[in-house]
């Protein structure tokens, strides 16, 4: 009876030892607003870059943090938040001449996929749906940081992406191209796990 019992614990121990991990799930994390960005910037006639930021933004995430290409990301964005710290270049931009910010009051990311690069970066691939039109974007994704918060001891992870579309590609024209077709856009987004 011992030895059959030692060889039936054996046996287990080798399936349990053999037998693949089991994947941990996503796990969800809500956007930390007060220190998440969304970032843009554009050349304007040779001359200079211009600067904005979007102040109004949502999203959810989740987040694997062994397997990062498990995880999945959706933002939305106020289109009429946008800022350049210029109020009339700013209502001029929520005009239909560029966002048209009452027929299309937001701009949404979703992702399709992520592809690890090494530990900490990988390629973000989404859709990006602009003035009613939806494109592919990859961006660059960096893993800044994940721990322990400092002060309240929660558990929080953070993120860069970086990236550049054409705006003609979602029918914003005008002014191009003396002001510039690329748009140089960043994502700084903080965030703390459910």
């Amino acid at each position: 009876m011992y030895l059959k019992s030692l060889m039936t614990a054996s046996v287990l121990t080798a399936a349990m030892l053999t037998a693949p991990l089991s994947q941990a799930a996503p796990v969800g994390y809500d956007i930390d607003m007060s220190h998440t960005n969304v970032l843009f910037d554009v050349n304007h006639l040779g001359l200079s870059t211009m600067i904005g930021r979007f102040g109004d933004v949502a999203g959810t995430l989740m987040f694997d943090e062994d397997n990062i290409e498990n995880s999945t990301v959706a933002i939305t964005v106020q289109t009429a938040s946008i800022n350049t710290f210029h109020e009339k270049r700013d209502e001029h931009l929520r005009s239909p001449d560029f966002f048209n910010t009452l027929e299309f009051p937001e701009m949404t990311f979703n992702s399709t996929s992520v592809t690890k690069l090494d530990d900490n970066t990988a390629q973000l691939n989404g859709e990006l749906t602009l003035l009613g039109v939806t494109q592919p974007v990859t961006l660059d994704l960096t893993v800044n940081k994940v721990g322990a918060h400092p002060f309240n001891k929660k558990q929080v992870a953070g993120f860069t992406a970086t990236g550049t579309i054409k705006r003609s590609d979602f029918g914003m024209k005008y002014g191009a191209p003396m002001i510039g077709d690329d748009i140089a856009l960043r994502l700084e987004l903080e965030s703390v796990r459910q």
